[in-house]
């Protein structure tokens, strides 16, 4: 098991120096002049020229791709070009809304999911194996936006049961420890402010996890259906074990590995691509963070937003990959 997980360790050093080069080229071809933008429309060439000069900008990219990477190993994510303040500050609260969101969403997506899953499985052909994957199609189908625009109309507005936007209420702040709110309401010991914290969770959790949801329930019901035909059940069920000590018991096991692979690639997706619903929502997460950067053309924190999803990304699929080991000893071999 630890070579296995020492393979694994030393596969991922390519892939990040890939990551690396991948995001420098690309946040480099993105069209327009950082210095331009700082300085405005109105000012004058030679005033460009030395703001590049000063920024490094003029440099040939593989100098700055040097001195990117360089500044990377010291653990500096550079300075922001729009507030000239750094940007491993500005960046970590941030992370941690997203992080903070994407956890709850797939909290929603893997308990509705995987139970739904479950059930279509063992009543196939019901009325309850109907309703849900038509529900699990409308999922996989309805656009995010749509949805938490609905959301904030009926739950908000019409029926006032929960907030419709930011992460805390404006008037009470949370005093920050690790910018994770729910968990620093709890740490200060003010249970009503982590509830309010939650509230203001529900809308865009949902939101956020339906289309895992959807995913991961029709995932779950096509590899429970595939394992329960296997010749071990039938054995188990032979035995004269129950129905419920047959599904939880011996089949789930067996058919988590597919379903695992779907939570692990959604988590990694939901952490960089909400967007729509951290904009909708006034959710101060990553996802704005890294598109405000774009339309502001701040290279140094499109290029560390980017580089740390992409990271969450593969380290997301290599806690993955230890899971099959746990359920399935035989894969490290």
């Amino acid at each position: 098991m630890f070579a296995y997980i020492v393979r694994r360790l030393l596969l991922l050093i390519p892939v990040l120096i890939g990551m690396t080069i991948i995001t420098f080229a690309i946040v480099h071809l993105i069209p327009g002049n950082p210095a331009q933008v700082i300085l405005g429309e109105a000012a004058t060439p030679s005033a460009v020229e030395d703001l590049e000069e000063r920024l490094g900008l003029n440099e040939p990219y593989l100098v700055q791709y040097g001195v990117y990477v360089t500044d990377l190993l010291q653990g500096d994510l550079g300075t922001s070009l729009k507030t000239r303040s750094e940007i491993s500050g500005e960046i970590y609260p941030r992370l941690a809304a997203t992080f903070e969101l994407t956890f709850f969403a797939m909290i929603f997506a893997v308990v509705i999911g995987v139970n739904a899953g479950i059930i279509s499985a063992w009543k196939q052909n019901s009325w309850f194996d109907i309703l849900a994957m038509i529900v699990a199609l409308l999922g996989v189908s309805m656009p995010v936006f749509w949805l938490a625009l609905t959301e904030q109309w009926i739950f908000a507005q019409e029926l006032d049961w929960l907030p419709a936007f930011g992460r805390q209420e404006s008037r009470d702040p949370i005093e920050p420890i690790t910018h994770l709110f729910v968990l620093d309401s709890i740490l200060n010991g003010d249970f009503s402010r982590a509830f309010t914290v939650l509230k203001h969770l529900v809308l865009p959790a949902i939101a956020l996890g339906t289309i895992p949801m959807a995913i991961i329930a029709r995932m779950t019901r096509s590899s429970m259906l595939e394992v329960m035909k296997s010749d071990y059940i039938r054995t188990v069920r032979a035995k004269g074990a129950g129905q419920v000590l047959v599904i939880y018991k011996h089949a789930l096991k067996n058919a988590t590995i597919p379903v695992i692979t779907v939570i692990g690639l959604q988590s990694g997706v939901l952490l960089g691509g909400a967007i729509l619903t951290e904009t909708i929502f006034s959710w101060p997460g990553i996802g704005r963070y890294v598109f405000d950067a774009i339309n502001y053309r701040d290279y140094p924190v499109v290029q560390s937003g980017i580089l740390i999803i992409a990271i969450f990304f593969v380290l997301i699929n290599l806690i993955v990959d230890l899971l099959y080991t746990y359920i399935d000893p035989r894969i490290k071999y």
